[in-house]
C-alpha cells in the first residue's frame, strides 16, 4: 500500500517539442457498450471485454504493439520500458496530456521519457493498452484490477475507473485483497467501492483480521483499523434492539445521502453533457440512445427538469415538484466549487442568495451538505480522506 499512495502523489515527466504525423483517430464514445461487458452490433450481442468493435480494438492494439512512429517512452520500475504515442496519451488522459506538454515546454528532445513508478510493468502495459483500444483481457484485470484502479484515478480515466469498479463489485474482491481495495477506494475517491468493502471486512471480521493485508494497515495507518474495529463491534452488537434500531436509522440516513450524491451528479450530467432528450443546446442528443451510468436518477430528474421549465406555479412553495427541484439546485450551487463556469441552471444566482439566507436556514443546509459530503467518508470520520474537497459556502 505504501507503494500505491507514494505512486498517488508523485509523478515526474520530460519531454520536448517536434511535429509528429498525427494517429489516426481516437474511438468515439462507446454508444454500443452494454452495461454487463457486452457489445451489440446489427441487433446481435458480440462477446468481449471491451468497448470498441473487434475490428477496431484490432487496429489499436496492432498500433500499440507494433510501436509504430511512437514519440513517448514509459519508464517502470526494474527498468521497464514502454513505447507508446503522445498524441493517444494526450487524448485519453488529461494528466497525461498535461505532463507531455510540461515536458515540451522544458525543451526535451524526442522521445518524452515519462515515469510511471509504483506498480508493476505489466500492469502499466494494461493500462496503456486501455488508453488505444478501450479493451483488456480478463487474466490482466484479474491480476492488477488495484493498480489499474489507482492508475485510472491518477491519470483521470473514468472508463476505465468504472470497469475496476464493476470488475471489484462482481468477482475481483476476495478476503485477501478487501483491505488493500477499502483503502484505495478512499484514496480514488471511489463511494460506492467504499461501502461495499466496508460490508465486506464487516461481515466476514474474523478472517479479514488474518490477512496480509490487514497486518500491513495495522501498521500504517492504526487509526484506520480502529474505525474498523469499531464498526466490527457494533456489527457484533446487532443484536441488541436499540442498537439495530440506531444502525438502521443510520443506514437509512447514509443511503438518502448517497442518492442525493448521486441526484448531484445526474444533475450536472444532464446540463454538462445532456441525456437522452434533454441537455445543452449544443449537444446533439437522441431519445432512444444507450442509457446512461445514473439510470433511474437521471430518467426521474429528467422529468422533473420538463415539469419545472413550464409549470405556470413555479415559484417556492406553490408547487410540491419545483419545491423539490429548488432544492436540489440549491444543494448544487452549496456544492459547486466554481459556479463561474457551471452550467447548471441559477448556480451563481443562488449563490448569491445564499449569502442573504437567516442564519437557522443556513445552519439547516451547512448540517445537510456536511452529511452528504461524509457518505464518503464511511461515517464521517476525519481519516477517511477523499479526493474531492468541495465544501459548502
Amino acid at each position: 500500500m505504501g507503494k500505491m499512495e507514494e505512486f498517488i502523489t508523485k509523478q515526474t515527466c520530460q519531454g520536448a517539442n517536434k511535429v509528429f504525423p498525427a494517429p489516426p483517430p481516437l474511438p468515439g464514445p462507446a454508444t454500443n457498450c452494454r452495461r454487463k461487458g457486452s457489445l451489440m452490433k446489427n441487433g446481435s450481442a458480440i462477446r468481449g471485454n471491451n468497448c470498441a468493435a473487434t475490428a477496431t480494438r484490432a487496429l489499436w492494439d496492432r498500433l500499440f504493439d507494433g510501436g509504430y512512429k511512437t514519440d513517448v517512452i514509459i519508464k517502470t520500475d526494474n527498468g521497464g520500458i514502454i513505447c507508446a504515442h503522445s498524441n493517444i496519451l494526450g487524448m485519453a488522459s488529461p494528466v497525461l496530456r498535461g505532463m507531455l506538454k510540461q515536458a515540451k515546454g522544458f525543451g526535451h528532445r524526442r522521445p518524452i521519457s515519462i515515469h510511471i513508478h509504483g506498480v508493476p510493468q505489466d500492469a502499466v502495459r494494461a493500462f496503456i493498452r486501455f488508453l488505444y483500444s478501450s479493451s483488456y483481457e480478463k487474466e490482466e484485470m484479474k491480476e492488477f484490477v488495484l493498480p489499474l484502479l489507482v492508475m485510472s484515478h491518477t491519470y483521470v480515466v473514468p472508463q476505465l475507473k468504472r470497469v475496476c469498479e464493476q470488475q471489484l463489485e462482481h468477482g475481483l474482491l476476495t478476503i485477501e485483497n478487501v483491505v488493500d481495495a477499502f483503502q484505495l477506494s478512499l484514496l480514488c475517491d471511489a463511494p460506492r467501492l467504499t461501502l461495499i468493502t466496508h460490508r465486506m471486512i464487516v461481515m466476514t471480521c474474523k478472517a479479514v483480521r488474518e490477512t496480509e493485508g490487514w497486518k500491513a494497515m495495522k501498521k500504517s495507518n492504526p487509526a484506520l483499523e480502529k474505525e474498523l474495529l469499531e464498526s466490527m463491534m457494533d456489527e457484533e452488537h446487532g443484536s441488541d434492539i436499540m442498537m439495530q434500531k440506531e444502525k438502521n436509522r443510520k443506514s437509512n440516513e447514509q443511503r438518502i445521502y448517497l442518492q442525493l450524491c448521486e441526484a448531484m451528479e445526474a444533475l450536472v450530467h444532464i446540463f454538462r453533457d445532456g441525456c437522452r432528450t434533454i441537455g445543452p443546446h449544443d449537444k446533439d442528443l437522441k431519445e432512444h440512445q444507450t442509457p446512461c451510468d445514473y439510470g433511474d436518477c437521471c430518467k426521474g430528474l429528467e422529468l422533473l427538469v420538463r415539469h419545472f421549465a413550464s409549470c405556470k406555479l413555479r415559484v417556492p412553495g406553490g408547487c410540491i415538484h419545483c419545491k423539490r427541484m429548488w432544492q436540489l439546485l440549491e444543494l448544487h450551487s452549496r456544492l459547486c466549487t466554481d459556479s463561474n463556469s457551471c452550467r447548471v441552471p441559477l448556480c451563481r444566482n443562488l449563490k448569491e442568495k445564499i449569502r442573504k439566507q437567516s442564519k437557522k436556514d443556513e445552519i439547516k443546509w451547512k448540517i445537510l451538505v456536511k452529511r452528504i459530503l461524509r457518505t464518503k467518508r464511511i461515517g464521517g470520520a476525519s481519516i477517511f480522506v477523499s479526493s474531492n474537497s468541495n465544501s459548502s459556502p
